[in-house]
């Protein structure tokens, strides 16, 4: 649902948004875009938002400042649930001609992206990209290791071929100039502390859990997905388990490893995808959130368990390195410290009070990442980089 406008920018962009995933998909890339093109709307920038159709039944949505395009797409390879977008340079190439955007923002690096870039490189309309998602680190998982080189390199000339790279971290910023990328910019994610709220427990879906007393919710929400790491959460679990007898684990999602972990966790609580205040829910009545991934950009989950009230465990990277004091308001580990990640969820189940001490700075840390200052800086690049285009 749309909020309330602010006053519109006093110059107005026409923006191409460019993406292969948007809502309703469920992950960050698209839960984040589908943000920031509201962000757009709201101060008054027309938005041509271009992206693969999800369906038979897929519909463009037109509304004042949006006008959606949807082009063909074909789901990605061991990926299910996602589709990419064909490559459809010549018709970006005619509707660009006809109405000429002041910038093209390109948020995914698949062959419809690649399209966008050369297409605005022939009409010489300035382009900025999004770097959401580790590619070269998930053809480890899937599979593809022996690509992971020729993965990273392809990142790297398709993201230097634009005037700017927006980046969720500073973190990423870093490894990313280290490998080359070039014109780097940190743009934060924000997180929807009205919706993810710890008033939201219910103890009705407590009960449906099993969960009894003060006995602590385990929680895990993404992809069920071999890039996750979630061997690792159910290791964790299983130390809790025998340190609380009666802590139940909730898997929040749905992904190509469902079926065998749930094959052997039959105990655990497996919640399918979950949305919007169910999926509140969800996380208001857990505990303790276990987010074991290593190949994060940035973890939206992360942030939305803080929202929640949720102690978290994570590793120092990513969201967590950005968020989390370790100790203060959740628990981190040493990238890939199997070890101390253990440990640090085994002591919290120990610890009721340290528990309830970091639930509460969780909160109060995730109240102050409000979704407008991420709007304002991401319309303050774009307005800049469309300014210097049109100066030149």
């Amino acid at each position: 649902m749309m909020m309330q406008n602010p006053e519109p920018s006093k110059a107005p962009l026409r923006v191409a948004v460019v993406t292969e995933t948007y809502p309703p998909e469920i992950n960050g890339v698209a839960m984040t875009m589908g943000r920031l093109v509201e962000g757009l709307e709201m101060r008054g920038h027309r938005i041509q938002l271009i992206r693969p159709r999800q369906g038979a039944a897929d519909v463009p949505v037109q509304r004042e400042r949006l006008s959606e395009v949807l082009c063909p797409g074909m789901p990605i390879p061991r990926y299910g649930g996602l589709r990419m977008g064909l490559p459809n340079r010549s018709a970006l190439l005619r509707a660009w001609t006809s109405s000429r955007p002041d910038i093209v923002h390109v948020v995914t690096e698949g062959p419809l992206g690649w399209s966008a870039l050369a297409a605005a490189a022939r009409l010489k309309i300035p382009v900025c990209t999004d770097f959401h998602t580790n590619f070269h680190v998930y053809s480890s998982h899937y599979g593809f290791g022996w690509l992971k080189r020729a993965v990273a390199a392809y990142l790297r000339h398709f993201h230097n071929k634009a005037l700017c790279t927006l980046v969720p971290t500073r973190a990423v910023v870093r490894e990313l100039e280290f490998a080359g990328f070039h014109n780097l910019a940190v743009v934060p994610r924000g997180v929807d502390a009205r919706l993810f709220n710890p008033a939201k427990r219910s103890a009705a879906l407590r009960a449906r859990w099993g969960a009894t007393g003060d006995h602590p919710v385990v929680l895990y929400v993404g992809r069920v997905a071999p890039e996750k790491n979630l061997p690792l959460a159910a290791r964790a679990f299983e130390a809790m388990r025998r340190a609380d007898p009666l802590a139940r684990f909730v898997v929040v999602g749905d992904g190509p490893e469902r079926a065998e972990m749930e094959a052997r966790h039959p105990d655990y609580v497996f919640a399918g995808v979950r949305r919007g205040d169910d999926l509140a829910a969800h996380y208001a009545s857990s505990d303790i959130f276990l987010f074991p991934s290593l190949s994060e950009t940035y973890g939206n989950v992360t942030v939305e368990a803080m929202a929640s009230g949720l102690a978290v465990v994570a590793y120092d990277y990513a969201a967590a390195a950005e968020h989390i004091a370790s100790g203060g308001n959740g628990l981190t580990a040493p990238f890939d410290d199997s070890r101390r990640f253990v440990e640090s969820a085994v002591g919290l189940v120990e610890s009721p009070d340290t528990i309830a001490r970091l639930r509460e700075g969780a909160r109060a840390t995730a109240v102050r990442l409000d979704w407008e200052m991420v709007y304002t800086l991401f319309e303050e690049i774009l307005i800049e980089i469309a300014a210097k285009e049109r100066a030149s």
